[in-house]
């Protein structure tokens, strides 16, 4: 199978070149910066297990000119949320007709957009990543979180799994990728935290006021999904109606329970972190705003998620500003307790 990679930044790498491990035929199309750095250094893949591969600069295919798209017959795409648009322009012109677009991306709307975008040229597959990668300069990524690939059922990714196996890059199926995305979506409420934090993950989610915010929203966004009927799926070791529990449990708790199930990296840090750092718009509004999103379809507010977007969207414009866990928690939560029975 030949494989397009859309998108081809910190997530886009680390999938790609994971498959190319697993003796898949891979080109990249990205930005010319990572381009240009992949010529220089090639192309380094590292995870928190210890796992490593070294791909020299002549052995990645690695281009910023979305003509590659022609020859592929699956396409993943890993740009970020606010180019799925530009992205399936460029899907629609150039590649070949009949191929599969898997969406690699953060939220649970993409996929829809890009069905609308595209008609029935092409398959849409919704796909998630539940794992955090980190770029540390000269052509590497890091693998900071565990976690495995997972998309819908269709031939293409049924024939990419099994060529795959249980290498780096596997890839799991479910059939209802909807209660995949938002179980994934409950997950990424932290990375507006972790950016608004200024820390690593692990440092930040060893403080307890940035888990009651957290906390907060993924309460307030379960609370909507329950009126719409939506019911999330479990990703990773809590399942959803216990994890604004688990996240806001006490510190000898948490960090002493749930945060080895999570094997978070030390270099961990979220993609909404690395966006604000590097000046470039956010995905927050395909994440927390999503669910005020949810709760305006129901007539409803979400004024957890609401305030931490607005403080998302005043860092966008470049007002830089730090939270302390007790800050964040009395700006957010206004003083209210969410749960007052497990102490927040």
């Amino acid at each position: 199978m030949k494989i397009a990679i859309l998108g081809a930044g910190s997530i886009g790498c680390f999938i790609g070149g994971a498959w190319q491990a697993a003796d898949q035929k891979v080109a990249f199309i990205g930005r010319d910066r990572i381009g240009k750095a992949i010529e220089a250094d090639g192309l380094t893949l590292t995870g928190s297990d210890g796992w490593r591969v070294h791909f020299a600069p002549g052995e990645v295919d690695y281009s910023m000119k979305p003509a590659t798209l022609a020859k592929a017959e699956l396409i993943a795409l890993c740009v970020k949320s606010n180019g799925t648009a530009e992205a399936a322009k460029e899907i629609g012109h150039h590649a070949r007709k009949g191929a599969t677009i898997v969406s690699f991306q953060n939220g649970v709307s993409n996929a829809d957009v890009l069905r609308e975008a595209l008609g029935t040229r092409f398959e849409v597959v919704q796909g998630s990543v539940p794992f955090n990668i980190a770029y540390l300069g000269h052509g590497r990524f890091h693998k900071g979180v565990a976690g495995d690939l997972i998309t819908g059922e269709s031939a293409a990714t049924r024939a990419l799994s099994e060529a795959i196996g249980d290498r780096p890059g596997r890839l799991k199926l479910a059939a209802d990728m909807k209660a995949i995305a938002w179980g994934k979506l409950l997950i990424n409420l932290n990375n507006a935290v972790n950016a608004l934090s200024g820390k690593t993950l692990l440092e930040q989610l060893k403080e307890r006021d940035y888990r009651r915010v957290v906390a907060a929203s993924i309460i307030e966004a379960l609370e909507l999904l329950q009126e719409a009927g939506i019911e999330p799926a479990k990703i990773g070791p809590v399942p959803p109606r216990l994890l604004p529990h688990a996240m806001a449990a006490p510190n000898l708790v948490f960090n002493n329970l749930f945060l080895k199930f999570q094997r978070i990296d030390a270099k961990a840090r979220s993609s909404m972190y690395d966006d604000l750092a590097a000046r470039r718009p956010t995905e927050v509004d395909w994440l927390n705003g999503e669910v005020v999103k949810l709760a305006k379809s129901l007539g409803k507010e979400a004024p957890v998620n609401q305030s931490i977007v607005d403080l998302i969207k005043v860092a966008e414009v470049g007002v830089e500003k730090v939270w302390t866990p007790e800050e964040l928690r009395w700006h957010v939560l206004q003083g209210r307790k969410i749960a007052p029975m497990f102490g927040y």
